[in-house]
Protein backbone atom coordinates (compact mmCIF):
# COMPACT_ATOMS: atom_id res chain seq x y z
CA UNK A 1 0.00 0.00 0.00
CA UNK A 2 1.03 3.24 -0.59
CA UNK A 3 1.51 5.97 2.12
CA UNK A 4 -0.49 9.17 1.22
CA UNK A 5 0.94 12.13 1.06
CA UNK A 6 0.21 15.20 2.65
CA UNK A 7 1.06 18.73 3.39
CA UNK A 8 3.64 19.52 5.90
CA UNK A 9 0.69 21.36 7.89
CA UNK A 10 -1.65 18.53 7.95
CA UNK A 11 0.92 16.06 9.44
CA UNK A 12 -0.82 16.63 12.67
CA UNK A 13 -3.67 14.33 11.58
CA UNK A 14 -0.99 11.43 10.48
CA UNK A 15 0.23 11.07 13.85
CA UNK A 16 1.91 7.22 13.97
CA UNK A 17 0.95 7.04 10.52
CA UNK A 18 3.28 6.22 7.41
CA UNK A 19 3.57 9.29 5.13
CA UNK A 20 5.45 10.45 1.98
CA UNK A 21 6.12 14.13 2.26
CA UNK A 22 8.03 16.31 -0.85
CA UNK A 23 9.78 19.23 -0.40
CA UNK A 24 12.78 21.28 -0.38
CA UNK A 25 16.25 21.05 1.69
CA UNK A 26 16.86 24.08 4.28
CA UNK A 27 19.40 22.72 6.80
CA UNK A 28 21.40 19.26 6.97
CA UNK A 29 23.42 18.19 10.42
CA UNK A 30 24.54 14.83 11.06
CA UNK A 31 26.60 13.21 14.29
CA UNK A 32 27.86 10.45 12.49
CA UNK A 33 25.17 8.08 13.01
CA UNK A 34 21.89 10.44 13.47
CA UNK A 35 21.28 13.05 10.91
CA UNK A 36 18.48 15.47 10.57
CA UNK A 37 16.91 17.37 7.67
CA UNK A 38 14.41 20.14 7.89
CA UNK A 39 12.44 20.66 4.42
CA UNK A 40 9.83 23.03 3.49
CA UNK A 41 6.74 22.61 1.18
CA UNK A 42 5.60 25.72 1.23
CA UNK A 43 2.83 25.06 4.49
CA UNK A 44 5.73 24.27 6.95
CA UNK A 45 8.87 23.04 7.74
CA UNK A 46 9.71 19.57 8.98
CA UNK A 47 12.19 18.30 11.06
CA UNK A 48 13.31 14.74 9.40
CA UNK A 49 15.28 12.15 11.39
CA UNK A 50 17.36 9.55 9.96
CA UNK A 51 19.30 6.67 12.57
CA UNK A 52 22.08 5.31 10.14
CA UNK A 53 20.96 1.34 11.72
CA UNK A 54 17.87 1.55 10.68
CA UNK A 55 18.02 2.25 6.85
CA UNK A 56 19.62 0.77 4.12
CA UNK A 57 23.03 1.54 3.13
CA UNK A 58 22.49 3.58 -0.12
CA UNK A 59 19.68 5.34 1.69
CA UNK A 60 22.11 6.62 4.44
CA UNK A 61 24.45 7.18 1.37
CA UNK A 62 22.04 9.59 -0.48
CA UNK A 63 22.06 11.83 2.56
CA UNK A 64 25.32 13.04 1.74
CA UNK A 65 24.55 13.99 -1.73
CA UNK A 66 22.19 16.55 -0.17
CA UNK A 67 22.60 20.55 -0.34
CA UNK A 68 20.74 23.42 0.14
CA UNK A 69 17.30 23.46 -1.83
CA UNK A 70 17.73 20.27 -2.99
CA UNK A 71 14.13 18.94 -3.88
CA UNK A 72 13.75 14.98 -2.12
CA UNK A 73 10.32 13.27 -1.13
CA UNK A 74 11.08 10.91 2.68
CA UNK A 75 9.09 8.34 3.75
CA UNK A 76 7.94 7.33 7.31
CA UNK A 77 6.25 7.65 10.60
CA UNK A 78 4.96 11.05 11.80
CA UNK A 79 5.65 11.53 15.50
CA UNK A 80 5.00 14.14 18.30
CA UNK A 81 8.18 16.32 19.17
CA UNK A 82 7.44 19.64 20.76
CA UNK A 83 10.75 20.78 20.02
CA UNK A 84 10.53 20.38 15.99
CA UNK A 85 8.80 22.78 13.69
CA UNK A 86 5.48 22.72 13.22
CA UNK A 87 4.97 20.46 16.67
CA UNK A 88 6.12 17.13 14.66
CA UNK A 89 8.71 15.28 12.98
CA UNK A 90 9.61 12.25 10.25
CA UNK A 91 11.21 8.89 11.45
CA UNK A 92 12.41 8.79 7.88
CA UNK A 93 12.58 5.02 6.20
CA UNK A 94 13.62 5.84 2.64
CA UNK A 95 14.86 9.40 1.41
CA UNK A 96 14.48 10.30 -2.68
CA UNK A 97 16.43 13.05 -4.56
CA UNK A 98 13.95 14.09 -7.06
CA UNK A 99 15.73 17.71 -7.96
CA UNK A 100 19.55 17.59 -6.94
CA UNK A 101 21.02 21.66 -6.18
CA UNK A 102 24.48 22.64 -7.07
CA UNK A 103 26.48 23.60 -4.02
CA UNK A 104 26.92 27.10 -5.48
CA UNK A 105 23.12 28.38 -4.31
CA UNK A 106 23.49 32.13 -4.30
CA UNK A 107 21.85 32.55 -0.99
CA UNK A 108 23.36 31.67 2.04
CA UNK A 109 22.83 32.68 5.84
CA UNK A 110 24.97 35.58 5.55
CA UNK A 111 23.87 39.19 5.35
CA UNK A 112 23.43 40.30 1.63
CA UNK A 113 23.07 43.63 -0.07
CA UNK A 114 19.39 44.45 -1.13
CA UNK A 115 20.63 44.82 -4.72
CA UNK A 116 21.89 41.21 -5.08
CA UNK A 117 18.99 40.23 -2.85
CA UNK A 118 16.47 41.46 -5.57
CA UNK A 119 18.65 40.84 -8.84
CA UNK A 120 17.83 36.94 -7.21
CA UNK A 121 14.80 37.58 -6.09
CA UNK A 122 13.18 34.59 -7.57
CA UNK A 123 15.64 32.69 -5.05
CA UNK A 124 14.80 34.87 -1.97
CA UNK A 125 11.12 34.62 -2.04
CA UNK A 126 12.24 31.07 -0.31
CA UNK A 127 13.43 32.73 2.79
CA UNK A 128 11.81 32.69 5.95
CA UNK A 129 11.00 36.37 5.73
CA UNK A 130 9.50 36.13 2.35
CA UNK A 131 6.99 33.77 2.89
CA UNK A 132 6.11 35.16 5.88
CA UNK A 133 5.16 38.41 4.05
CA UNK A 134 3.56 36.65 1.17
CA UNK A 135 1.49 35.17 3.51
CA UNK A 136 0.45 38.23 5.03
CA UNK A 137 -0.40 39.51 1.79
CA UNK A 138 -2.25 36.76 0.94
CA UNK A 139 -4.48 37.31 3.99
CA UNK A 140 -5.16 41.03 3.04
CA UNK A 141 -5.72 40.45 -0.34
CA UNK A 142 -8.43 37.23 1.22
CA UNK A 143 -9.88 39.98 3.59
CA UNK A 144 -10.61 42.46 0.89
CA UNK A 145 -12.74 40.27 -0.77
CA UNK A 146 -14.47 38.93 1.85
CA UNK A 147 -15.27 42.33 3.53
CA UNK A 148 -16.66 43.53 0.53
CA UNK A 149 -18.96 39.86 -0.98
CA UNK A 150 -20.02 39.86 2.44
CA UNK A 151 -21.48 43.46 2.08
CA UNK A 152 -23.23 42.73 -1.21
CA UNK A 153 -20.22 44.51 -3.40
CA UNK A 154 -20.24 43.08 -6.86
CA UNK A 155 -16.06 43.11 -7.66
CA UNK A 156 -15.83 44.80 -11.48
CA UNK A 157 -12.60 44.28 -14.03
CA UNK A 158 -12.04 47.18 -14.97
CA UNK A 159 -9.15 47.67 -18.18
CA UNK A 160 -5.37 48.04 -18.03
CA UNK A 161 -5.45 50.04 -20.88
CA UNK A 162 -7.34 53.20 -21.60
CA UNK A 163 -7.57 56.36 -23.16
CA UNK A 164 -8.47 58.55 -19.95
CA UNK A 165 -6.12 59.34 -16.95
CA UNK A 166 -7.14 59.69 -13.30
CA UNK A 167 -4.53 60.94 -12.05
CA UNK A 168 -1.36 63.93 -12.66
CA UNK A 169 1.19 61.44 -12.00
CA UNK A 170 3.38 59.96 -14.89
CA UNK A 171 2.23 57.70 -17.37
CA UNK A 172 3.49 54.59 -19.04
CA UNK A 173 2.01 55.22 -23.12
CA UNK A 174 1.57 52.70 -26.13
CA UNK A 175 0.41 52.97 -29.26
CA UNK A 176 -2.84 51.08 -29.90
CA UNK A 177 -3.36 50.05 -32.95
CA UNK A 178 -4.82 52.69 -35.27
CA UNK A 179 -6.88 54.42 -32.21
CA UNK A 180 -3.59 56.92 -31.10
CA UNK A 181 -1.93 56.50 -27.76
CA UNK A 182 -3.04 54.36 -24.62
CA UNK A 183 -2.34 54.58 -21.12
CA UNK A 184 -1.46 51.72 -18.61
CA UNK A 185 -4.52 52.32 -16.04
CA UNK A 186 -3.25 54.62 -13.24
CA UNK A 187 -6.29 54.15 -11.35
CA UNK A 188 -9.74 51.52 -12.26
CA UNK A 189 -11.84 54.05 -10.96
CA UNK A 190 -13.42 56.23 -13.71
CA UNK A 191 -14.81 52.48 -14.66
CA UNK A 192 -15.62 52.37 -11.15
CA UNK A 193 -18.19 54.97 -11.45
CA UNK A 194 -19.72 53.88 -14.78
CA UNK A 195 -20.42 50.35 -12.39
CA UNK A 196 -21.81 52.02 -9.98
CA UNK A 197 -24.54 53.51 -11.90
CA UNK A 198 -25.29 49.96 -13.10
CA UNK A 199 -24.48 48.18 -9.73
CA UNK A 200 -24.81 50.59 -6.83
CA UNK A 201 -21.85 49.70 -5.36
CA UNK A 202 -18.59 47.63 -6.49
CA UNK A 203 -15.08 47.46 -6.54
CA UNK A 204 -12.73 46.64 -8.20
CA UNK A 205 -9.13 45.20 -7.50
CA UNK A 206 -6.04 44.79 -9.88
CA UNK A 207 -2.89 46.43 -10.95
CA UNK A 208 -2.03 49.92 -11.53
CA UNK A 209 0.87 52.04 -13.26
CA UNK A 210 2.45 55.25 -12.64
CA UNK A 211 5.42 56.34 -14.20
CA UNK A 212 7.03 58.46 -11.32
CA UNK A 213 10.52 58.69 -11.21
CA UNK A 214 10.52 58.28 -7.36
CA UNK A 215 13.33 55.86 -5.34
CA UNK A 216 11.52 56.80 -2.22
CA UNK A 217 10.70 53.24 -0.14
CA UNK A 218 7.08 54.47 -0.71
CA UNK A 219 6.88 54.13 -4.73
CA UNK A 220 6.19 51.45 -7.18
CA UNK A 221 5.80 51.45 -10.87
CA UNK A 222 3.79 49.01 -10.63
CA UNK A 223 1.26 48.19 -7.79
CA UNK A 224 -2.40 46.50 -6.45
CA UNK A 225 -5.12 48.76 -5.57
CA UNK A 226 -8.80 47.79 -4.36
CA UNK A 227 -11.14 50.80 -5.65
CA UNK A 228 -14.63 50.21 -3.87
CA UNK A 229 -17.16 53.19 -5.63
CA UNK A 230 -20.71 53.96 -3.61
CA UNK A 231 -23.55 54.99 -5.47
CA UNK A 232 -24.84 58.00 -2.76
CA UNK A 233 -22.46 57.90 -0.52
CA UNK A 234 -21.14 61.15 0.55
CA UNK A 235 -17.78 62.16 1.97
CA UNK A 236 -18.62 60.87 5.61
CA UNK A 237 -19.56 57.87 4.38
CA UNK A 238 -16.60 56.90 2.59
CA UNK A 239 -14.27 57.75 5.38
CA UNK A 240 -16.39 55.22 7.27
CA UNK A 241 -16.10 52.85 4.85
CA UNK A 242 -12.48 53.03 4.86
CA UNK A 243 -12.49 52.72 8.80
CA UNK A 244 -14.52 49.62 8.66
CA UNK A 245 -12.17 48.18 6.04
CA UNK A 246 -8.97 49.06 7.78
CA UNK A 247 -9.85 47.78 11.15
CA UNK A 248 -11.44 44.04 9.49
CA UNK A 249 -8.46 43.75 7.90
CA UNK A 250 -5.85 44.41 10.87
CA UNK A 251 -7.75 42.85 12.90
CA UNK A 252 -7.99 39.21 10.65
CA UNK A 253 -4.01 39.66 10.14
CA UNK A 254 -4.03 39.11 14.01
CA UNK A 255 -5.95 36.33 14.33
CA UNK A 256 -4.95 34.46 11.62
CA UNK A 257 -1.37 35.63 10.77
CA UNK A 258 0.42 35.80 14.04
CA UNK A 259 2.80 33.32 13.24
CA UNK A 260 4.13 35.10 10.23
CA UNK A 261 3.79 38.68 12.25
CA UNK A 262 5.65 37.01 14.69
CA UNK A 263 8.39 36.10 12.41
CA UNK A 264 8.49 39.34 11.13
CA UNK A 265 9.18 39.94 14.77
CA UNK A 266 6.52 42.84 13.94
CA UNK A 267 5.18 44.80 17.49
CA UNK A 268 1.87 43.33 17.02
CA UNK A 269 0.71 45.61 20.46
CA UNK A 270 0.73 48.50 17.69
CA UNK A 271 -1.58 46.77 15.60
CA UNK A 272 -4.24 45.80 18.44
CA UNK A 273 -5.27 49.10 19.13
CA UNK A 274 -6.47 49.79 15.85
CA UNK A 275 -10.05 50.12 16.11
CA UNK A 276 -13.02 52.17 14.60
CA UNK A 277 -13.33 55.43 14.99
CA UNK A 278 -10.23 56.99 13.34
CA UNK A 279 -9.10 60.49 14.34
CA UNK A 280 -9.34 63.14 11.97
CA UNK A 281 -7.90 66.74 10.95
CA UNK A 282 -9.04 69.26 8.47
CA UNK A 283 -6.34 70.22 5.92
CA UNK A 284 -6.17 73.80 7.17
CA UNK A 285 -5.88 73.01 10.58
CA UNK A 286 -3.32 70.02 9.83
CA UNK A 287 -1.33 73.04 7.66
CA UNK A 288 -1.84 75.08 10.82
CA UNK A 289 -0.15 72.49 13.24
CA UNK A 290 2.54 71.22 10.65
CA UNK A 291 3.83 75.12 10.80
CA UNK A 292 3.53 75.18 14.63
CA UNK A 293 6.07 72.16 14.52
CA UNK A 294 8.48 73.84 11.98
CA UNK A 295 7.37 72.55 8.19
CA UNK A 296 7.82 74.76 5.51
CA UNK A 297 4.09 73.74 3.80
CA UNK A 298 1.84 76.79 2.80
CA UNK A 299 -1.58 76.53 2.44
CA UNK A 300 -2.20 74.82 -1.09
CA UNK A 301 0.78 72.34 -1.00
CA UNK A 302 0.03 68.63 -0.89
CA UNK A 303 1.31 67.00 1.91
CA UNK A 304 4.95 65.08 1.58
CA UNK A 305 5.99 62.38 3.60
CA UNK A 306 7.87 64.13 6.34
CA UNK A 307 4.29 66.24 7.14
CA UNK A 308 2.40 63.21 7.25
CA UNK A 309 5.21 61.31 9.44
CA UNK A 310 5.04 64.52 12.05
CA UNK A 311 0.90 64.37 11.73
CA UNK A 312 1.00 60.66 12.86
CA UNK A 313 3.04 61.03 15.69
CA UNK A 314 1.28 60.20 18.88
CA UNK A 315 -1.35 58.12 17.16
CA UNK A 316 -2.09 54.81 17.58
CA UNK A 317 -4.61 54.24 14.88
CA UNK A 318 -4.60 55.50 11.19
CA UNK A 319 -5.48 59.51 10.86
CA UNK A 320 -7.76 61.07 8.26
CA UNK A 321 -6.72 64.68 6.77
CA UNK A 322 -9.35 65.79 4.83
CA UNK A 323 -10.79 68.46 2.31
CA UNK A 324 -7.36 69.17 0.67
CA UNK A 325 -6.69 72.49 -1.72
CA UNK A 326 -8.76 71.99 -5.04
CA UNK A 327 -5.43 72.87 -7.02
CA UNK A 328 -3.35 69.75 -5.32
CA UNK A 329 -5.95 66.81 -6.14
CA UNK A 330 -7.33 65.01 -9.31
CA UNK A 331 -10.06 66.80 -11.16
CA UNK A 332 -12.90 64.36 -10.33
CA UNK A 333 -13.33 65.60 -6.59
CA UNK A 334 -16.96 67.15 -5.55
CA UNK A 335 -16.06 71.08 -4.86
CA UNK A 336 -16.23 71.78 -0.87
CA UNK A 337 -19.73 73.71 -0.97
CA UNK A 338 -18.66 75.52 2.55
CA UNK A 339 -15.27 76.40 1.34
CA UNK A 340 -15.08 76.06 -2.70
CA UNK A 341 -11.14 76.28 -2.95
CA UNK A 342 -11.34 72.54 -1.49
CA UNK A 343 -12.65 69.63 -2.42
CA UNK A 344 -14.38 66.42 -0.24
CA UNK A 345 -11.94 64.24 -0.14
CA UNK A 346 -9.06 62.54 2.23
CA UNK A 347 -5.82 60.60 2.66
CA UNK A 348 -5.74 58.14 5.18
CA UNK A 349 -2.40 57.92 6.91
CA UNK A 350 -1.47 54.85 8.60
CA UNK A 351 0.72 55.67 11.75
CA UNK A 352 4.32 54.55 12.85
CA UNK A 353 5.65 56.98 9.94
CA UNK A 354 4.21 54.30 6.66
CA UNK A 355 2.45 57.71 5.32
CA UNK A 356 -0.92 57.29 2.78
CA UNK A 357 -2.53 54.04 2.57
CA UNK A 358 -6.22 54.93 1.42
CA UNK A 359 -6.80 58.30 -1.16
CA UNK A 360 -10.70 58.87 -1.34
CA UNK A 361 -12.99 61.09 -2.46
CA UNK A 362 -16.37 62.27 -3.08
CA UNK A 363 -16.56 62.42 -7.01
CA UNK A 364 -18.14 65.91 -8.66
CA UNK A 365 -21.56 64.66 -10.00
CA UNK A 366 -22.25 68.25 -11.85
CA UNK A 367 -21.77 68.08 -15.15
CA UNK A 368 -20.66 71.58 -16.21
CA UNK A 369 -18.14 71.87 -13.00
CA UNK A 370 -16.78 68.20 -14.43
CA UNK A 371 -16.24 69.49 -17.60
CA UNK A 372 -14.96 73.04 -16.78
CA UNK A 373 -12.09 70.76 -14.64
CA UNK A 374 -11.35 68.52 -17.53
CA UNK A 375 -10.41 71.51 -19.36
CA UNK A 376 -8.61 73.35 -16.73
CA UNK A 377 -6.49 70.13 -16.84
CA UNK A 378 -6.39 70.63 -20.30
CA UNK A 379 -7.29 66.69 -20.73
CA UNK A 380 -8.59 65.64 -23.78
CA UNK A 381 -12.75 66.52 -23.49
CA UNK A 382 -13.36 63.76 -26.28
CA UNK A 383 -11.61 60.53 -24.27
CA UNK A 384 -13.48 61.86 -21.32
CA UNK A 385 -16.91 61.84 -23.12
CA UNK A 386 -18.46 58.37 -21.97
CA UNK A 387 -17.17 59.77 -18.19
CA UNK A 388 -19.25 63.12 -18.48
CA UNK A 389 -22.67 61.02 -19.86
CA UNK A 390 -22.18 59.47 -16.13
CA UNK A 391 -23.28 63.25 -15.06
CA UNK A 392 -25.61 63.82 -17.77
CA UNK A 393 -27.47 60.67 -17.50
CA UNK A 394 -29.18 60.34 -14.21
CA UNK A 395 -26.24 61.88 -12.10
CA UNK A 396 -25.91 61.09 -8.45
CA UNK A 397 -24.17 61.95 -5.10
CA UNK A 398 -20.98 58.70 -5.05
CA UNK A 399 -17.58 58.15 -3.26
CA UNK A 400 -14.64 55.91 -3.63
CA UNK A 401 -11.41 55.30 -2.59
CA UNK A 402 -8.19 53.84 -3.71
CA UNK A 403 -6.29 51.39 -1.14
CA UNK A 404 -2.86 50.70 -1.62
CA UNK A 405 -2.13 47.22 -0.87
CA UNK A 406 1.59 47.16 -0.92
CA UNK A 407 1.66 50.16 1.66
CA UNK A 408 -0.79 48.29 3.66
CA UNK A 409 0.97 45.56 3.60
CA UNK A 410 4.24 46.71 4.31
CA UNK A 411 2.55 48.87 7.68
CA UNK A 412 1.06 45.97 8.91
CA UNK A 413 3.94 43.55 8.67
CA UNK A 414 6.31 46.33 9.72
CA UNK A 415 8.68 46.40 7.07
CA UNK A 416 10.24 49.82 5.63
CA UNK A 417 10.29 49.16 1.98
CA UNK A 418 7.65 48.45 -0.08
CA UNK A 419 9.98 46.21 -2.39
CA UNK A 420 9.35 43.32 -0.07
CA UNK A 421 5.88 43.36 -0.07
CA UNK A 422 5.23 42.38 -3.71
CA UNK A 423 6.35 38.94 -5.20
CA UNK A 424 8.77 41.09 -7.97
CA UNK A 425 8.61 44.71 -7.33
CA UNK A 426 8.75 47.17 -10.28
CA UNK A 427 10.58 50.52 -9.56
CA UNK A 428 12.22 53.35 -12.05
CA UNK A 429 15.60 51.18 -12.34
CA UNK A 430 14.31 47.12 -11.86
CA UNK A 431 12.91 45.59 -14.51
CA UNK A 432 13.86 41.65 -13.71
CA UNK A 433 13.62 39.24 -12.62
Amino acid sequence: MIPPTPGIAELSAHAGQEVRVRGWVTHLRSSGKVAFIVIRDGSGKLQCVLVKGSLAPETWERFAELTQETTIEVRGSVRPDARAPGGYELAVSDLTILGPSPTDYPIQPKEHGIDFLLDNRHLWLRSERQRAIARVRHEIEQGIRDFFYDRGFLLVDTPILTAAIGERSGLFATEYFEEGTAYLAQTGQLYGEAAAAAFGKIYCFGPTFRAEKSKTRRHLTEFWMCEPEVAFNDSEDNMHLQEELISYLVARCIERTRPELNELERDISRLETVATPFPRIDYSDAVTTLQAQGSSIKWGDDMGAEDETLLVEGHDRPLFIYNYPKEAKAFYMKENPADPRTVLCDDCLAPEGYGEIIGGSQREDDYERLLSRIQEENLPVDAYGWYLDLRKYGTFVHSGFGLGLERTVAWICGIPHLREAIAFPRTMNRLRP
